[in-house]
């Protein structure tokens, strides 16, 4: 008999504000290597690790909108095509999350089994997840809400706990019946969690059969299925994507799958995960799950250190150098550079505040924005003039447009872009440039098998990106997409 489909739902929501400067909303923690263990992302190492699990099937996505190209083009460089992606119009938590998921899996009629994943999670030891998985794949299949609880290192009070019902079997990857779920608790509290041997921390990742989660929501939260089920049935195809409708899932409840379900079901299940887990929820934490030299030091990009003990050093740029320093997190980027100790790591998520507050644009966004059709740059700005860095991916086309306030001058520096200036069109090859006036209708679009990099000069008397009056795209976006060249 052939084994039950396993359906990786992997979920892609969150900033990650506590890894600023790095981490940012439109460009969170899940979509950076974090890891120092190559160029994958924590997403596609979500994906990555799964493989060579039993009927493993093509995972199941969920994002936030304004992320899904970010998403659609790290699984093509996997080589995946996923099941689907399916867009949030605004975050609801996990119970909308898993629900939408549960009923896309179960649309034509099969009961899959789900792997509920988080796309920011670090696991090091990918064989032991696996190892783990399958031995929770019995309780899933017949009807079980099996949980994955990590066996505690430390007794730490920033998570949530989980009580097994009795005690674990020491070594044995077994899923055990939930006693309760525990809210963070304090420190004498959680110490004396760890002495019990029963708790583990909440991991918030989950194994089920999709029938089996549809029908404890449909008794326990019918509001959130109900809500879900008419967001899903007026969904909207828009290339690779499915929009959830957005009157109908705002509508829904803003509840956690833990709540929701878990902690009021009597079919759950909680089975010990031993594999070098952690959430990356701070740099201190980053430093603790990552390798580390002689000295204690974490080193990433362009460092160099000397005398230096038990610090984070990042550069994404320009050279860090670090002298007879300690216990230092120091991360460079673009356009800001955090000098932290490390104890103090879990206060940048109040500078972010500030920053947003203040409405600082370092508090949300890089200097270079992903888009569809690539990515662009700012490189520097003056008074009625800024320059742009732009890379245009083969075979990709920005949007036939129009700008009321701005020209622009385009220098092409690597491959060759074809350029349409109302109604014609030229090839721009390296050492090229083109002008574009205001009120010309223009495109730029990649024909070649390369890049194509340029230079781009604006000028004018407005420069914001919502001057644009967009006539064609290839991407369903219209001239109310503001921000979204």
């Amino acid at each position: 008999m052939a084994a039950t489909p396993l359906i990786p739902v992997i979920l892609c929501g969150g900033t990650g504000t506590r890894l600023w400067p790095l981490s940012r909303a439109s460009y969170p923690k899940q979509y950076w290597p974090l890891s120092g263990d190559g160029d994958a992302t924590l997403l596609q190492q979500t994906q990555q690790r799964l493989e060579g699990l039993e009927a493993l099937a093509a995972p199941l996505l969920i994002c936030n909108e304004d992320h899904r190209f970010i998403v659609a083009e790290q699984m093509r460089q996997l080589g995946i095509e996923p099941n689907a992606i399916l867009l949030e119009p605004m975050g609801r938590n996990t119970a909308p999350a898993v629900t939408v998921a549960a009923l896309q899996a179960t649309a034509d009629g099969d009961d899959p089994l789900l792997l509920v994943l988080a796309a920011d999670h670090l696991i090091r030891n990918a064989e032991q997840f696996r190892a783990a998985v399958a031995a929770g794949r019995p309780a899933a299949e017949a009807g079980r809400l099996v949980t994955f609880g990590i066996v505690p290192t430390a007794p730490e009070t920033g998570y949530g706990y989980i009580e097994a019902a009795k005690d674990f079997n020491a070594g044995e990857l077994k899923d055990v019946p939930i006693a309760r779920f525990v809210e963070k608790p304090d420190q004498a509290t959680a110490e004396q969690f760890l002495a019990t041997g029963r708790f583990t921390w909440n991991s918030g990742m989950f194994l089920f059969r999709a029938s089996a989660m549809l029908a404890e929501l449909d008794r326990l939260n019918p509001e959130v299925v109900s809500c879900c089920r008419a967001a899903l049935e007026q969904d909207t195809a828009d290339l690779e994507f499915l929009r959830l409708e957005r009157e109908a899932f705002a509508k829904c409840p803003n509840v956690a799958i833990d709540v929701a379900v878990m902690e009021k079901t009597e079919l759950g299940s909680v089975l010990p995960l031993d594999a070098g887990w952690s959430d990356v929820g701070s740099w201190s934490a980053l430093w603790e799950t990552s390798d580390r030299d002689g000295d204690g030091n974490v080193l990433q990009g362009r460092v160099i250190s000397q005398g230096s003990r038990n610090c984070y050093l990042r550069s994404e740029h320009r050279l860090v150098v670090g002298l007879g320093v300690e216990n230092l997190v120091v991360v460079e980027t673009d356009d800001a550079v955090l000098i932290a100790d490390r104890s103090q790591a879990q206060a940048i998520k109040t500078v972010v505040k500030q920053l947003e507050a203040d409405g600082s644009p370092e508090g949300k966004a890089h200097r270079k924005i992903y888009r569809p059709w690539g990515h662009y740059t700012g490189v520097t700005e003056g008074d009625r003039w800024q320059v742009k860095r732009i890379s245009v991916k083969p075979g990709a086309s920005l949007s036939l447009q129009m700008h009321h306030h701005r020209a622009e001058h385009w220098v092409v520096v690597k491959g060759t872009a074809l350029v349409e200036r109302d109604g014609s069109e030229q090839l721009v090859g390296e050492n090229q440039s083109t002008y574009i006036p205001m009120g010309c209708r223009h495109r730029l679009s990649n024909p070649g098998r390369i890049p194509v990099e340029l230079i781009e000069v604006q000028s004018g008397e407005y420069l914001g990106e919502d001057d644009i009056l967009r006539f064609e795209d290839r991407y369903g976006r219209s001239d109310l997409s503001l921000l979204q060249n």
